[in-house]
């Protein structure tokens, strides 16, 4: 038996998602490509609406991408920045998304803060109200971080943020998929995720939600003939509405299952996702608490389905491959990803189990029998 335990990773794609997928790859070695997606056209323009559905949002504000990455950069490179300006970042913020900030903010000239954590270990919202001023652009937020347990306050931050006119770009890579994230709640500005991950899509998959509010301060560069027209000989007409952010070119097998994984989480419902990853984890967690040697190290006032940990004696890239050797699939997370947050609670690196709620008892079982076997 397998115990699964990496959908934080990339995750096991349902049955309807694998037979969309492959269903599609079949009957494009059969007709070609071009006319195998003209078949599916209406299936493919009703997939915006899918997304928009599961994320809150309308669907002519939701974009397909070929990952939370492209996602995130497409709509970064789209936020005018430049001397005097500021960008705010959490201790939890990503390396892919810290290095493209950090990097633009060489050439451009804006300047980049990191807004501590509180005592849980969530972004401080004190410290955030202190760091805001009319100069900060744009809130950098990741919702549910790699490297532990936390879900950071989205609401709150936005409020914040919105008092000073600036615009939140929300990373919700981790989140979507096992939790509800509606951008009609969060208010998030631009909020970036991918299909491989809690969703149970495909790989090369993403999704991109550019609010209504927002798209008029945003300035798009990263433009194609999917995106804009050529309308005269030295004029381009851009879309209005968030397939600006699109390519031409994309996979239509995996977009095809990206929507099908999409309406799998709809049909079983956000909520019952959310209650039954949050019970897995918790199972988890209070089983490793209870292993002599083992270190939990969650942090939040509100968890996630991502539960780390680290066994004494053991690397934790050592203990991912014994137990993958007795059937249980975890990964790490070291501290190059999360540099700030790692650096602040003094860790190099962390295994990361993340159970979803296909996960049965007897699994978590497994897993918890085996690292309790783990020895240096």
């Amino acid at each position: 038996m397998i115990a699964f335990l990496d959908s934080a990773g990339s995750s096991l794609p349902p049955r309807e998602v694998l037979d969309e997928v492959v269903g599609h790859l079949r009957r494009e070695a059969e007709i070609g490509g071009y006319a195998a997606a003209r078949e599916r056209a209406d299936d493919l323009a009703a997939g915006y609406g899918v997304l928009a559905e599961l994320l809150g949002a309308e669907p002519d504000e939701i974009a397909f991408t070929d990952s939370a990455t492209r996602s995130w950069l497409a709509a970064f490179d789209a936020v005018p920045l430049g001397p005097g300006d500021r960008v705010l970042i959490s201790e939890a913020e990503y390396a892919g998304t810290a290095i493209p900030i950090l990097h633009r903010a060489r050439e451009a000239g804006y300047e980049v803060d990191a807004v501590p954590s509180d005592a849980s270990g969530q972004l401080d919202l004190e410290a955030l109200e202190e760091a805001l001023d009319e100069r900060v652009k744009l809130v950098s937020l990741v919702h549910a971080p790699t490297n532990s347990g936390l879900v950071n306050p989205v609401r709150e931050v936005v409020e914040a943020a919105h008092r000073v006119g600036a615009l939140v770009l929300l990373d919700a890579c981790q989140s979507i998929g096992q939790l509800p994230v509606r951008a009609d709640e969060l208010g998030a500005d631009l909020i970036s995720g991918t299909g491989r991950k809690w969703l149970r899509g495909p790989r090369g998959t993403g999704v991109l939600v550019v609010r209504r509010a927002a798209a008029d301060r945003l300035r798009p560069r990263l433009v194609d003939l999917h995106g804009a027209e050529w309308v005269g000989p030295r004029e381009v007409r851009l879309r209005r509405d968030a397939r600006v952010y699109e390519i031409w070119e994309s996979s239509v097998a995996d977009r095809l299952g990206l929507i099908a994984a999409a309406r799998h989480a709809l049909a079983r419902g956000l909520d019952v996702i959310e209650r039954e990853v949050a019970e897995r984890a918790g199972r988890l967690r209070e089983g490793l608490a209870g292993l002599p040697g083992v270190a939990v190290h969650d942090v939040g006032v509100r968890r996630s389905g991502i539960v780390t940990f680290t066994v004494a004696g053991v690397a934790p890239q050592e203990v991912r491959d014994r137990l993958a050797a007795e059937g249980v699939v975890v990964s790490t997370s070291g501290a190059s990803s999360t540099l700030l947050d790692m650096g602040r609670r003094g860790l190099d690196e962390v295994v990361r189990a993340s159970p979803h709620y296909f996960v049965e008892p007897a699994e978590l079982d497994q897993a918890l029998a085996a690292i309790g076997g783990l020895r240096p």
